[in-house]
């Protein structure tokens, strides 16, 4: 096999904006997203797949949550919720990345490894949730009100300091007036179970779908793993995984073709590349959204500086194009 490739798809690579997020809907973005990787394919690249799950994951929740309140059914927790879409984004990647192998005439397999991603109990971020999961609601769900997911007000999301409160859920409203949104902790990933595994895998030929929305966290207890209400960033655990596999290259898929500074301002500039220390200033000075880019680069950065070779950031149409996106490199 050729160079070894780590692949984190964007949320639209799943779920557009105004869709219901049928099956078919998914399917189709899927294998549009998939085709996309056909010349990285073509090049014989080894490579493995990561993705996002946020819309998915609050979707289970929500009926989990249902089902509790209707049927009498027993709400599963959000790892097993994570593990839940794990296995079903993964399903439809496998179907779609076979047909389009299939129409492309390439004898590739694909393999998908649910994957368990270890976190610290002692990680700040548990004290501070921050990470948006599920539906937008016009007002905070109240645990008073009947029928309600229960939950507390608090600041606008992006504001830091929030915690739990007496183990209720954390809602923030949207800083651009969209509603509520469950906040979650957001740990740092430290290690990616059956990484070995994942490698080999990858360098003997088969497509690798794995890492699926950051992993599902755990952290290390007496009788061993256990799961914990939490959503790892996606690009970061990616990184890590791919800086684990020793990844020549390492793709963030969005839905621009390049990183911008003054972003929709005067003086718009899209980025061909970014060092490492123009990343680091570019984050300080605000340049990139969170929620949006600067994890993005973050988790650039952390894979170049940690070893891996060169992180390209772009959408997936521009895969076939050698000068595609914004590299950040050493």
């Amino acid at each position: 096999m050729g160079k070894l490739v780590m692949v984190a798809f964007g949320g639209n690579a799943l779920l557009r904006a105004g869709q219901k997020g049928t099956y078919a809907e998914q399917l189709a973005n899927v294998e549009d997203a998939c085709r996309c990787l056909l010349p990285l394919l073509e090049q014989g690249c080894s490579l493995v797949i990561g993705h996002g799950n946020g819309p998915q994951v609050g979707n289970a929740l929500l009926r989990h949550e249902a089902g509790s309140s209707q049927f009498g059914l027993q709400a599963m927790p959000m790892d097993f919720c994570g593990a839940e879409t794990q296995g079903s984004i993964a399903y439809l990647i496998e179907t779609a990345m076979e047909r389009v192998l299939r129409g492309a005439g390439l004898d590739r397999k694909v393999v998908s490894l649910v994957t368990r991603v270890e976190v610290s109990a002692e990680d700040p971020a548990f004290a501070a949730p921050s990470k948006p999961v599920g539906p937008y609601y016009k007002e905070c769900p109240n645990i008073n009100k009947a029928g309600g997911l229960g939950g507390t007000p608090h600041s606008p999301l992006g504001v830091q300091g929030d915690s739990r409160v007496n183990g209720e859920a954390v809602y923030r409203e949207d800083s651009a007036g969209r509603g509520w949104r469950k906040v979650v902790p957001s740990p740092k990933p430290l290690a990616v179970q059956n990484i070995e595994l994942l490698e080999r895998l990858a360098r003997e030929g088969y497509i690798v779908v794995s890492v699926g929305g950051g992993g599902i966290p755990v952290v290390e207890g007496k009788d061993g793993r256990h799961g914990v209400e939490a959503v790892i960033d996606k690009d970061l655990a990616c990184a890590l995984a791919a800086v684990r596999m020793k990844a020549d290259e390492f793709y963030i898929l969005t839905d621009v073709p390049k990183v911008y500074v003054n972003f929709r301002k005067p003086g718009e500039k899209a980025l061909d590349s970014m060092s490492l220390d123009e990343a680091r200033q570019f984050l300080s000075e605000g340049q990139f959204a969170e929620g949006s880019m600067a994890p993005k680069v973050r988790a650039g950065i952390s894979f170049v500086e940690n070893g891996g070779g060169e992180c390209i950031i772009t959408e997936a149409g521009q895969l076939g194009n050698p000068t595609c996106g914004t590299r950040i490199t050493k």
